[in-house]
């Protein structure tokens, strides 16, 4: 079993800044790909962004430029700084993993979701 522990949400002022951190424990063999995801109430799961084990990333149009992630393969933890929040990054933000077990089988996880609020 793996689980994903997040942490960093909280409110922040339009402008400001936030770090999320998520790290992964649990009968890990590897870790692909980790990322964040978010979901603002009445919208669906949208993608923030991700990044691979080499390093590769990627990131929401909306985020470009703001958001940063990255992440740490010792600790399998992976981090979203998020600068110049809007309102409009309003959402619980989730952290994903793809992560191969012990067993050679590879499964998708996710942690229980931080609430980030940008408001005045």
């Amino acid at each position: 079993q793996v689980q994903l522990v997040e942490s960093g949400g909280g409110l922040v002022q339009p402008g400001g800044s936030l770090r999320l951190s998520c790290a992964a424990s649990g009968s890990i063999f590897s870790i692909n790909i980790m990322g964040w995801y978010r979901q603002a109430p009445g919208k669906e799961r949208e993608l923030v962004a991700a990044t691979t084990g080499g390093g590769t990333t990627n990131y929401a149009d909306s985020v470009k430029g703001r958001f940063t992630i990255s992440r740490d393969n010792a600790k399998n933890t992976v981090y979203l700084q998020m600068n110049s929040l809007k309102p409009d990054d309003t959402a619980v933000y989730y952290c994903n993993a793809l992560v191969r077990v012990m067993n050679g089988l590879q499964y998708d996880y996710w942690g229980q979701g931080t609430q980030v609020t940008v408001s005045s």
